[in-house]
Formats: C-alpha cells, structure tokens, sequence
C-alpha cells in the first residue's frame, strides 16, 4: 500500500542553490529504483528557504529497502551536505490552519 510522505529540507547557509538542483532528481532516483509510486512529488519552498516535499512510496517495504540502496544511499549523503532534515512541525507556516508556500518548480 502507498505512503505519503512529507518530508522538510533546510538548506544550509550558502547552500539553497545545490539543494535545489538536488530535488530535480530526487523523484526521479527513487523512481527509477522502483520504490515511489507514479504520483508525483509536490514541491514548495517556506519563507526560511526550507523546502518541503510531498511524494509517495510504493511500499513500507520500499521504504524500509531504500536504507540498503546504492543509489538512494547516495543520494542521501548527497543531501546531508547541503540540508538538514526536519520535521514539517517545525517549519512555522505548518502551525497555520491554511499553511501557505511558494511552488517549487522540479
């Protein structure tokens, strides 16, 4: 069964621009590793720069496989160095009843 996911990235000082040439690709590895469903990812940006994502996992069991893949591996490590990831809670717009963001072209 799919799950949605939602997931915040906060990029670091100096970092915005690599972290969104990052998120072109993002869908698009997990995808080509079978582990997203065919929805696409959503993608906005909060007033801090953090960018937040919505997209669907085909699986738990993809979720769970993603932690022994290459590839997404990779890709992670690729993230963890130029973003830290952060509960959508903690980005103030989400404390709003109507949280509003800025589109996130992919």
């Amino acid at each position: 069964m799919e799950r949605i996911v939602i997931i915040g990235y906060k990029p670091f000082a100096g970092k915005k621009k690599e972290l969104k040439d990052l998120m072109k690709n993002h869908w698009l590895i997990l995808s080509n590793e079978g582990l997203v469903s065919n929805r696409k990812s959503i993608m906005m940006e909060a007033k801090d720069g953090t960018i937040i994502e919505v997209f669907g996992w085909k699986s738990k069991k993809a979720i769970e496989s993603a932690h022994q893949n290459e590839a997404v591996q990779k890709m992670w490590a690729e993230f963890s160095e130029v973003c830290e990831f952060v509960p959508v809670g903690k980005i103030k717009e989400s404390l709003e009843l109507f949280s509003e963001f800025t589109p996130l072209d992919s």
